[in-house]
């Protein structure tokens, strides 16, 4: 289910691709998940979220520039989450970070 489907408009942008599997823990997860879209939202070349989960969770970040994508990672806020989503959350992940060229779009 898309959270805030970005609109890249013809120019190039990078993606951070976070999957994941979750753990049966659920403590404040999705609190957490709420206020790191937030927290996103408000950096510096931020530009929108696409987002589902089944049984895979994927997540993707789409981002102006690298060094937007490195103060996100390194904000003290994130990394507070990323250690607790490795001690509870997940069981396993993955990040890529990726080059959008172009995208196109139905209907």
């Amino acid at each position: 289910m898309p959270k805030n489907n970005p609109d890249v408009n013809g120019r190039a942008c990078w993606a951070v691709i976070f999957t994941s599997m979750r753990t049966d823990r659920d403590d404040r997860y999705a609190e957490t998940a709420e206020r790191m879209l937030e927290l996103a939202r408000s950096m510096p070349g931020f530009l929108g979220v696409d987002s589902a989960r089944e049984e895979v969770g994927i997540t993707v970040s789409y981002w102006e520039k690298p060094e937007a994508i490195r103060a996100w990672r390194e904000h003290p806020g994130h990394k507070q989450a990323q250690e607790r989503g490795r001690r509870e959350w997940y069981a396993s992940f993955t990040t890529r970070v990726c080059k959008v060229e172009r995208e196109s779009r139905f209907p």
